[in-house]
């Protein structure tokens, strides 16, 4: 693969790092900088995504659970009829029924309360769950406390042996909240090829060296719509990952850390960046990379 034309493109908008992967074989990479461990934010998401999927393949919680049985302790004491409506699976498509942004970046600091499951259930609920896409860090954060409680241990703890260690990803850092439980809406940190091992993940419909890591039913559901996002330029949303052009699948943070899985091309495409506008990066990444494939 030629990356020149590539590499004139993506310059400018201050990415650090591309991966890009054929069939078993890495056909390029190239590095801006140092191949270090950095914040991937909301493609953390997608590793949340995938502890439920080994959650609900382990029977200790179900997508088709209400909330107010999954974190009965944690309602309100009248929970409005939408919250009674929702369900587990609300959570990974951001459509749970809440209309405003919460736990976002610039708003965590600020938060007075430490119990953020008691405090993201309290948000008003204002229409019918899986009826409107509101992106959130509620959703999967909420989706991640309920595999830490359920397993006993924090994310990270619960998925080093089952996802981290098989990958050859060593014990990561991830944010955590006040409280000190995994944040699993964003703030784990990655390299860029231990990133891109999660598209390769999913790329091989969850097997890795033989073993069978997510269930193929689960990695297809996640990577498919699920939900409309209502905005033209979009193409949808699974499972905390968001669909592309030619049918692609990514892992998707702020600053463009993504994993793009192309199932058309048997390929993953990984980016790490500090870009501020996504379009100009990924328009190259579709117009120069995948054209190649």
């Amino acid at each position: 693969m030629d990356l020149q034309k590539f590499i004139e493109r993506a310059t400018p908008t201050r990415i650090l790092g591309v991966k890009v992967t054929q069939g078993d074989k890495e056909i390029a990479s190239h590095l801006w900088d140092e191949e270090c461990r950095r914040n991937i934010y909301s493609a953390s998401k997608s590793f949340t995504s995938a502890a439920v999927g080994i959650a609900v393949k382990e029977g200790l919680l179900s997508p088709d659970e209400k909330l107010t049985d999954a974190f009965a302790q944690d309602i309100p004491e009248e929970p409005g009829a939408y919250l009674q409506q929702a369900v587990v699976r609300d959570l990974l498509t951001m459509c749970m029924g809440q209309e405003t942004s919460e736990l976002m970046g610039a708003q965590r600091p600020l938060y007075e309360q430490e119990d953020w499951v008691k405090m993201s259930l309290s948000f008003p609920f204002t229409c019918e769950p899986g009826s409107k896409f509101v992106y959130s860090n509620v959703g999967p954060y909420l989706a991640g406390m309920l595999v830490q409680r359920r397993a006993g241990c924090d994310l990270v703890s619960y998925l080093t042996p089952r996802l981290f260690a098989p990958l050859g990803i060593r014990r990561p850092t991830w944010e955590t909240d006040p409280l000190g439980f995994t944040f699993g809406a964003g703030g784990l940190f990655l390299t860029l090829s231990e990133l891109h091992k999660l598209g390769l993940l999913y790329l091989q419909k969850g097997s890795w060296n033989g073993k069978q890591i997510l269930t193929e039913e689960w990695v297809m559901e996640s990577t498919s719509v699920q939900v409309s996002t209502g905005r033209e330029e979009d193409y949808g949303y699974g499972y905390l990952f968001w669909g592309g052009p030619h049918g692609s699948f990514r892992a998707d943070g702020k600053y463009v850390q993504t994993s793009i899985i192309l199932r058309d091309k048997d390929a993953v495409i990984s980016t790490v960046a500090e870009c501020r506008n996504s379009k100009p990066l990924m328009d190259a990444v579709f117009e120069e990379l995948y054209t190649q494939l």
